[in-house]
């Protein structure tokens, strides 16, 4: 057997260790045999072998011809390592050193090799039996050498494999329970190293939904405390950090499988519903989004559904509702936004998806704009279907949705189960999961899938969505025009009690990525004319592509992102660049613009429809590509913001 490794390493000692260093650590290493319960043979020939290396590095000649052959090794230039030549006899001892010298991986390897079948356990046989207990420790070993590698699906693997040697040994029940010990408890940072992989590696997020899905299960559900290997604010914390890895579909997915049983998942459903049915321009999600809402039955909900409405169109309904509802503290904050009680709803319902509803999403960017959402042909056509007269006897329709497709290829809603989705749970605009909010005792409704379309109103619910834009306009000019009270706080308060409380950090967040140092600016940019023309746009939006492939591959950006894309933009960059660096990883990132159209323009917006030819390879530690390069034609619709002056990238999405 050759085990990779040499005679300094397999002794312990440094190449520029003297005579009398190395005899004390021989002495010590022979005086202090490992205690695993091998054999008195294995740890016989275990000082044998130390002392042929020692007998070797002591005598003078023996070792400068050693360090010779080592060095001509080294700078060969070939992948070739240093390896010892180790008798059949003595195999079991060579092992169990190369474990000592912390090369836990490879010996674990190599025991396995050596227990391969068709070798079949032989009851007596003491070598078996060592290289079992070998196997078990140097799978522990080598799966927390992963572990602390942040490689949590490695680490599972050779657990996993560990397992099933032992197993098909039939020996060291212990060690067999530590490693299921250490599996089980590595499941949740592997769900995290699944779903923080690239959204084309579709079986690894599967799996990792899959293991979410069993630790939930454990638990008892979202709001459980089955599990004692994690407590409930592990779990709170471990929970926020991976629903930022999730997709908009695969949030609804999920919750929608968990909402019967759980508050908490119901009202992230809803939450889910609307982030998508708004930036994606999909009202009739925000309906089923409502309906689960207000079959909910909880308390302090009634401003956010007040917030739906509107969005729906039903702007009478919407004002009454906020205003029967809405308490004191949130009604004495939106008289501050605007005295129009129209632009004090449109405030609070833009706070509250640029708030608890649009962010938390790996997938979803999108505005809080209420104009571009109203301004939309889907939006328009969907608000004046409502306000059409339907006849009596006419059935009601089907709720069903058409969607693009997502994991498990099935529609986003299954008309005859229940639905849901996934948002914060906050309630009420700010509230989040971890703040503690008293327990809701109401009961649960369940989700009817047929329903009726809501009561038509009058005046056109089209036109009403208009006076909407108008309102927007005012409440803008309004907050320009008016000097806020000193001490007056922007931010709305926090009023409605949330869900129950979810129990979450099990790895601890990547730490934040630092700003790139400040490149000195073009003349160009920050780009503040007042009415830039397409050309200028294009430079804009490619010095945002560029700057974000720089930061991707872990370099500095060539000119600040904060004055190229706003702060939501620059907060997905950063987090993305934490979670590669957490793994170790980076990416190479080309984009180039081969069409840009813009589509509309005011003062402070334009919205321009832009043709991209896209490609993406992710490379490990070693620089290593990993899975196959992604290479894409896209056609995407970015909005760009005029703020203090500076236009920058706002937001984007598909393009129709």
């Amino acid at each position: 057997m050759e085990l990779p490794i040499d005679h300094f390493r397999l002794l312990g000692v440094s190449p520029t260790s003297d005579l009398q260093s190395l005899l004390l650590t021989l002495q010590q290493r022979i005086d202090r045999p490992p205690e695993h319960g091998l054999t008195q043979d294995t740890l016989r020939a275990r000082e044998e072998l130390l002392r042929a290396s020692a007998d070797l590095l002591s005598d003078g000649s023996r070792r400068q011809t050693y360090e010779s052959d080592l060095t001509a090794l080294a700078s060969s230039g070939q992948s070739v390592l240093p390896a010892l030549d180790i008798s059949p006899g003595m195999e079991v001892a060579g092992l169990l050193l190369l474990l000592e010298a912390g090369q836990a991986l490879e010996c674990f390897e190599l025991v396995c090799a050596a227990l391969e079948p068709p070798q079949a356990p032989i009851l007596g046989n003491s070598r078996d039996a060592d290289l079992t207990i070998l196997a078990g420790q140097a799978c522990l070993a080598a799966a927390a050498d992963l572990h602390r590698q942040r490689r949590y699906e490695g680490a599972a693997q050779i657990l996993q494999k560990g397992l099933q040697l032992l197993q098909r040994m039939g020996q060291q029940p212990a060690i067999r329970q530590q490693l299921e010990d250490k599996l089980d408890n590595l499941r949740p940072y592997r769900v995290l190293d699944l779903l923080s992989r690239n959204l084309t590696a579709q079986a690894e997020r599967a799996e990792g939904l899959a293991l979410l899905e069993e630790l939930v299960k454990r638990r008892g559900g979202l709001e459980g405390f089955g599990d004692p290997s994690m407590g409930p604010e592990e779990f709170q914390a471990f929970f926020k950090q991976i629903r930022a890895f999730l997709t908009v579909q695969e949030q609804i997915d999920i919750f929608s499988r968990w909402a019967p049983s759980s508050a908490a998942a119901d009202f992230l459903a809803s939450t889910a519903l609307t982030a998508s049915g708004f930036a994606q321009r999909k009202p009739e999600r925000i309906a089923a989004a409502r309906q689960r809402l207000e079959a909910s039955s909880q308390e302090g909900l009634q401003p956010l559904i007040a917030c739906q409405l509107l969005l729906l169109g039903e702007v009478e309904r919407a004002q009454a509702t906020f205003k029967q509802a809405a308490p004191p503290e949130l009604k004495r904050w939106a008289e501050l936004q605007s005295p129009d009680p129209l632009a004090q709803l449109c405030a609070y319902c833009r706070d509250w998806l640029s708030r608890d509803v649009l962010p938390g999403y790996r997938d979803l960017e999108a505005d809080p704009d209420l104009e571009a959402y109203f301004a939309d042909r889907d939006v328009q056509a969907y608000v004046e279907q409502q306000d059409r007269p339907t006849s009596p006897a006419a059935t009601p329709p089907a709720l069903t949705f058409t969607t693009r497709p997502h994991s498990w290829d099935k529609p986003l809603l299954d008309p005859q189960a229940s639905i849901g989705g996934i948002g914060s749970p906050a309630a009420a605009g700010s509230q989040s999961f971890d703040q503690d909010e008293d327990e809701d005792d109401g009961e649960e409704e369940p989700w009817l899938a047929g329903w009726r379309w809501p009561q038509l109103q009058r005046p056109s619910r089209l036109f009403l969505a208009v006076c909407v834009g108008v309102a927007l306009v005012t409440l803008a000019a309004v907050m320009r025009l008016r000097p806020q009270a000193p001490g007056a706080s922007r931010t709305p308060i926090a009023v409605e009690p949330a869900p129950p409380p979810l129990p979450a950090p099990v790895p601890a967040p990547p730490a934040p990525v630092p700003a790139p140092a400040a490149a000195p600016a073009s003349a160009e940019l920050p780009l503040r004319v007042d009415s830039p023309s397409e050309a200028q746009v294009q430079a804009l939006l490619e010095a945002w592509l560029d700057a974000k492939a720089a930061i991707l591959a872990g370099k500095d950006s060539r000119m600040p992102v904060e004055g190229l894309a706003r702060a939501s933009l620059v907060g997905r960059l950063e987090a993305e660049r934490a979670s590669d660096q957490a793994r170790g990883e980076t990416q190479t990132i080309s984009t180039s613009i081969t069409g840009l159209t813009i589509e509309e323009r005011d003062t402070n917006r334009i919205a321009a429809t832009v043709i991209l030819s896209y490609s993406d390879q992710r490379l490990n530690a070693k620089g290593d590509p990993e899975g196959e390069p992604t290479k894409l034609q896209l056609r995407n619709r970015y909005v760009f913001g005029r703020e203090g002056g500076i236009w920058r990238v706002a937001s984007f999405s598909k393009a129709p």
